[in-house]
């Protein structure tokens, strides 16, 4: 997996002042035609639509391009966006190493993911705000931005390729869900490209796979979330137990910040070997990243935008041997009303 090699790795990202289309001319110059590259995403509608976005920007520069995603990809909405996409991505345990001569990691950095440390990225193309140690041949972290499909967008727009009704489909609904129909924080950036490829998107497929997300289970975790909920103030919290699926935690938070005495949504569960807790807020002046590094950040990772954040902790970090569900519970509720 290792390469030896001497390119300058750029240790920050690109001065603001630089065009789309430097950008664009640099990141060709890390690629030749005999490389095969290898993306890794976290697959969610954002950073599928960038890796479609980068195989375009790549289409006859480079040998092949494969797609590999670390999650379960169990979301119906996410799982209708793949098929009626024919989105081509695999589980990064399919990996083959050998066969990669390049890196790239989108929608994402290094430091977020503990399996992502044995890998050496030649890309990073990411919204999220900028850790120490996310160095690349090419950096180009832009963490005002709403969405990465926002940032694929401009860079097709300098290569002057017009995006395909599929491409465009993909990188519409990316901006849609990751400024959450602009509600969240964004840029004038997202807005000119939202509007650049409505020109060229399936509007009916993208009402087809929003219309996906419900189903018998979700159903479930909402009578349970309505069973939990708790109220710290403005603080809207609830604690899942035990999940199979992490995205469930945001899709209970998202809807449940609709209610009118919510300013903050906060759900917990634990997934596999972590706990995990997902913010979510609706105020001018609050900062979910920065609070969920104040409150979780010394036990594991957290982070996150101004309105959205999570954080993820190691089961032992909290309470060593035989944990119990009702202990993470009250964990989390002491730490939000702290806040």
């Amino acid at each position: 997996m290792e390469q030896n090699r001497t390119e300058t790795l750029m240790e920050r990202p690109f001065p603001r002042s630089t065009s789309s289309l430097e950008k664009y001319k640099r990141l060709l110059e890390v690629v030749t035609p005999e490389d095969t590259v290898g993306i890794i995403i976290n697959a969610d509608p954002d950073s599928m639509a960038s890796a479609l976005a980068l195989n375009r920007l790549f289409w006859r520069r480079v040998k092949k391009t494969l797609v590999f995603h670390i999650n379960v990809i169990k979301r119906k909405d996410n799982l209708a966006m793949i098929k009626l996409l024919k989105i081509k991505q695999q589980h990064i345990r399919k990996l083959n190493s050998a066969e990669i001569s390049r890196w790239a990691i989108l929608d994402s950095q290094p430091q977020h993911y503990d399996q992502l440390s044995k890998f050496r990225f030649d890309i990073i193309i990411d919204h999220h705000p900028v850790l120490s140690g996310s160095s690349a041949q090419f950096v180009d972290i832009r963490e005002n931005y709403g969405a990465n499909s926002t940032i694929m967008t401009e860079y097709l727009r300098a290569a002057k390729v017009k995006p395909s009704p599929r491409l465009a489909t993909a990188l519409f609904y990316g901006i849609k869900t990751d400024t959450d129909n602009f509600v969240r924080a964004s840029t004038p950036n997202d807005i000119n490209a939202f509007r650049y490829l409505y020109q060229f998107a399936n509007i009916n497929i993208i009402k087809k796979i929003e219309s996906s997300e419900m189903s018998k289970k979700s159903l479930e975790n909402f009578r349970k979330a309505l069973e939990d909920l708790v109220f710290v103030k403005d603080k809207a919290f609830i604690h899942m137990g035990k999940v199979n699926d992490p995205d469930v935690l945001v899709i209970i938070a998202d809807f449940f910040l609709k209610m009118a005495e919510a300013t903050w949504c906060i759900v917990s569960g634990v997934y596999g070997q972590k706990l995990i807790v997902v913010f979510r807020n609706a105020g001018f002046r609050l900062d979910a990243g920065r609070t969920a590094q104040k409150l979780f950040g010394k036990w594991g990772s957290a982070g996150g935008h101004k309105s959205a954040a999570r954080a993820e902790i190691p089961l032992q970090e909290i309470k060593p041997g035989n944990p119990d569900m009702g202990e993470f519970k009250q964990f989390v509720l002491a730490k939000i009303r702290e806040m």
